[in-house]
């Protein structure tokens, strides 16, 4: 069983990441897969936006310390998003057609109702 504090923590994330995905939807973008599971990694939310293939990280962060949420994707972080993204784009090739975009959506879990930034264009391929 799993402590408490896990469990909330979970759900907290899932909430943000439900958070994230209506924000891509009003302003257009269409949801393709959540939570993409590779031995590699996780991608947290795919989805086409204006013919472009959006590789999205969500950062959930209930306080700045450390730089917030942002910050928190380090070069390691990237590298496993990348090779998830090669797994993903081997399995499905329809999606290696397009142009594909690597951005963050922030999600200030300090106070509701809770504050999200999407950052377009948050790194790239070469970082």
């Amino acid at each position: 069983m799993r402590p408490r504090a896990n469990l909330d923590r979970q759900t907290l994330g899932r909430r943000a990441e439900e958070c994230a995905a209506r924000l891509l939807e009003k302003h257009g973008a269409r949801i393709l897969c959540r939570n993409f599971r590779r031995r590699t990694g996780e991608l947290d939310l795919i989805a086409e936006y204006e013919r472009t293939l959006l590789i999205v990280e969500v950062r959930l962060r209930s306080r700045a310390d450390f730089g917030g949420a942002a910050a928190s994707i380090d070069s390691r972080k990237r590298l496993r998003i990348l090779r998830t993204t090669q797994q993903l784009l081997q399995s499905h090739p329809a999606l290696a057609r397009l142009p594909a975009r690597f951005d963050v959506i922030t999600v200030d879990g300090s106070v509701e109702p809770w504050r999200l930034e999407w950052i377009r264009h948050a790194f790239t391929a070469g970082y």
